[in-house]
């Protein structure tokens, strides 16, 4: 309405044309959500929201007729009259209860894998058919063929999305690093706000993985976005019967898991309902050192005071130690050439060392809590509040490596002491589909305020040197006991390099967005962001004070626009958006003049398929982003390390995901991105080169999914699937050289035999025991082959 009110002057809206209107229910009486009704004898239709409600616009009067299909049920139709401009409300109750159309909805359904219905991705209902954003949706159906137990593994399922650095459980920053379009993100938000991790990040708690592609500020802000995009997690909720399920999985490595979903109604009415989701986990490392285990527990409660006001309360609680995997760094500035290779294989090293005890570990504790209070107003309005608080905690030693020349390497414990960091955010939405005359138009405004306090301290400390190649000499004097008697814990005597990060920031922010139906199958959007930014500046342990010249305060604008026009109604649409990403910078250029915060903006286009009734999803793009006020050196006279801010970097690339169901039981999908990234103006040594935390140009991911359909062998199944990286530069830069991690092929197989009330499988990872590595300017191996077994009964 705010943006395209104007637009109505030109559109070719039918003076004649009607509304109507409806609920969908279940046989006993509850909303049927995610339905897909259709009004025959025209090319409309229309799925219900989560309240069942659906709606037809720009209908000529006549008779129609409403037509709901059901897979395993049978197909409800209801006759409905449309008069003049009037809206027509109909009400239409199907055959299935509420418990089958929940089975309905995980199992029915052709195109498993291609489930794209989201309230998060617009902060409204929209799908993905109408929406301008690309977006990816991981679903709780293929992480469970695939036998995933974790976010990092359920990611690689991801278009575009390479892990480039493991979680280390450290407050703050521990949780996995990946890349997307060329930018580094974290999976930072869950459901929609605030909901950090600092450790590998259990599947236990998940329904669905949302990877919304490039900068996203205008909807989401700076903080837990990058110019790459965002990844949100969005968890199980409560359902109204008593249900669950009890897993265990053990295998390779000494691996064991055990983890439980349990789902009650805590009264009569079924108004007031819990679900509890919990898992442990153990493993040794694959090299000869190290391990991880931990413990997650997530208890939901819901809370429905009557049809218009309901409660949502979340708790994520993680307790866990870990050794982590060897990261191997580079010294600042040492050419590469004082190495005997460029590459990780080409440096001859024992790909199974770890050069540490393991009783060198991190302990990590995160407790995060969230509420959220949903008001439906009527007349299409509700108003959504959220409150999430995050809080991470991580202390002791974790064994980082610095390769030096001649072969050797520099052990070294870099840990944190009672680190801790706390994020909190409270937002505010009002969300509105109603019409302005004969067009539909979709609405959210909010108020967002986030709070960071950081209370961080991390060390580095050297502890000898060791050759890479052959023995070691004194192996295992890498140990707790030898780095504890290394540590002076005061803060003026410290006999270690330190560096703290102790601040605390505010931010506000205001923004609108409106999705505007000019015609039934032509859709702008547009939306507005207002941030500011609050450092209130760096404390310094060892005065007391804060440091002079560190708090700081910036404002931005972060503007977003989009089209979508569908030639063929829900099934081809044609789309092109710009979207807005910045980063707050503090500092002074050589002139004395305050840094502007940087900026990236983003043109795309493509296109996006539903067809064959739902057995083929798929969406193609191609993005530009370029990024501006980009800090780089500019020596002076005076001062030699003087700062100006014209830095340009370009990131272009294409993107494809195919997900289909072209037979029944087969289930297919496939992504395949390219990246060109390359600073475009920047210092001397890096200039027209790929930045080294852009990962890999070329990357790939395939799964296939098979169910046999003999009935002899019904609920038996087999998957196989794999991904490949292309190789890419951990370091280029022409003073110092580069240093190239190789390409790399990783397949994974599962087997599977799955019935009403249990579920057994084997899944193999890393088939052809590929030996590989990730980097963020660094490098570490990964897992070699593993089998796993899992078990699990529903009850």
């Amino acid at each position: 309405m705010l943006f395209f009110a104007f637009l109505m002057t030109y559109a070719n809206g039918d003076e004649n044309a009607a509304t109507i209107k409806g609920t969908v229910t279940t046989s006993d009486n509850k909303p049927a959500a995610y339905v897909t009704v259709i009004l025959k004898g025209t090319n409309k239709s229309a799925f219900t929201d989560e309240d069942g409600v659906f709606s037809f616009f720009n209908v000529r009067p006549g008779n129609y007729e409403i037509e709901v299909s059901l897979v395993g049920h049978n197909t409800v139709t209801k006759q409905v009259n449309v008069t003049g401009d009037n809206t027509t409300t109909i009400n239409i109750q199907l055959t299935a209860s509420n418990k089958q159309l929940q089975e309905v909805i995980v199992t029915g359904g052709n195109n498993k894998y291609a489930k794209k219905v989201s309230d998060f991705v617009s902060k409204m209902p929209l799908k993905s058919m109408e929406n301008s954003q690309v977006y990816t949706t991981i679903s709780k159906n293929l992480i469970a063929d695939q036998m995933v137990f974790t976010v990092d593994d359920a990611l690689k399922n991801a278009p575009g999305i390479n892990k480039m650095w493991i979680a280390t459980g450290r407050s703050g920053d521990g949780g996995s690093y990946y890349n997307s379009r060329g930018f580094v993100l974290q999976s930072q938000l869950r459901n929609g706000v605030a909901g950090n991790v600092s450790s590998t990040i259990d599947a236990a708690n998940i329904e669905r993985i949302e990877i919304i592609k490039g900068p996203s500020a205008t909807l989401f802000g700076s903080t837990l976005t990058s110019y790459g995009g965002l990844i949100n997690r969005v968890t199980k909720k409560p359902y109204e019967k008593v249900g669950g399920e009890i897993s265990y999985a053990g295998g390779s490595y000494n691996f064991n898991r055990f983890s439980v979903d349990v789902n009650t109604p805590l009264d009569s009415a079924k108004t007031v309902l819990l679900r509890v989701n919990a898992a442990y986990n153990a493993e040794k490392s694959f090299t000869d050192n190290g391990f991880s285990k931990g413990f997650s527990l997530a208890p939901s409660l819901s809370y429905k005071v009557n049809d218009k006001l309901s409660f949502l309360f979340d708790a994520e609680f993680y307790q866990g130690q870990n050794t982590g995997l060897n990261v191997y760094f580079f010294p600042w500035l040492m050419p590469m050439s004082k190495l005997s290779g460029d590459s990780p294989d080409k440096l001859k090293m024992d790909y199974k060392k770890s050069y540490a005890n393991s009783d060198l570990y991190q302990t990590a504790r995160n407790a995060n809590f969230f509420a959220e209070m949903d008001y439906k107003m009527g007349s299409g309005w509700r108003s959504q509040t959220t409150y999430s608080i995050t809080n991470s905690f991580s202390d002791g030693p974790s064994p980082y490596f610095y390769l030096l020349p001649g072969d050797s390497i520099s052990r070294n414990n870099q840990f944190t002491d009672h680190s801790t960091n706390q994020v909190m955010e409270l937002q505010q939405n009002f969300i509105g589909d109603f019409h302005i005359g004969n067009h539909r138009n979709r609405f959210v405004g909010g108020l967002d305020f986030f709070y960071q306090n950081s209370d961080q301290v991390f060390y580095n400390m050297g502890f000898d040197t060791v050759p890479l190649i052959g023995a070691t000499p004194n192996y295992m004097a890498f140990n707790k006991r030898n780095v504890d008697a290394m540590i002076v814990r005061d803060w003026t005597t410290i006999d270690a390099y330190n560096y703290p990060l102790i601040y605390k920031t505010n931010t506000y922010s205001a923004y609108i967005s409106d999705v505007f139906n000019l015609l039934p199958n032509l859709m702008l959007s547009a939306a507005l962001r207002l941030d500011h930014f609050d450092n209130k500046g760096n404390f310094n342990k060892s005065t007391g004070t804060i440091t002079p010249g560190s708090a700081y305060n910036q404002t931005a604008l972060s503007p977003k626009f989009g089209i979508v026009y569908q030639p063929i109604k829900d099934r081809i649409s044609i789309f092109a958006n710009y979207q807005n990403g910045f980063t707050n910078k503090t500092g002074v250029d050589y002139e004395g003049n305050s840094f502007k915060p940087e900026q990236a903006n983003q043109f795309e286009t493509g296109v996006k398929l539903d067809m064959f009734g739902g057995k083929l999803s798929s969406t193609l793009s191609y993005y530009n982003i370029e990024v501006s006020n980009m800090v780089r050196s500019m020596p002076t006279p005076n001062n030699p390390y003087a700062q100006i801010q014209d830095g340009t970097q370009r990131s272009t690339g294409f993107e494809g995901e195919v997900i289909t169901n072209p037979i029944k039981g087969l289930n297919i999908s496939f992504g395949l991105s390219y990246n060109d990234s390359k600073y475009t103006k920047a210092d001397a040594s890096v200039l027209g080169r790929r930045p080294a935390t852009a990962t890999s140009p070329w990357a790939s991911n395939f799964w296939i999914s098979y169910n046999l359909q003999v009935e002899k062998l019904r609920g038996l199944g087999v998957g196989f699937g794999g991904n490949y990286v292309s190789d890419y530069k951990v370091i280029n830069d022409a003073n110092v050289g580069e240093f190239t991690l190789p390409s790399y092929t990783v397949l994974g197989a599962t087997l599977f035999y799955e019935q009403g009330k249990y579920r057994i499988g084997v899944k193999l990872d890393n088939l052809t025991n590929e030996h590989y590595w990730i980097g963020y300017s660094s490098f570490s191996p990964q897992k070699l082959r593993s089998v796993t077994a899992n078990i699990a009964f529903r009850f």
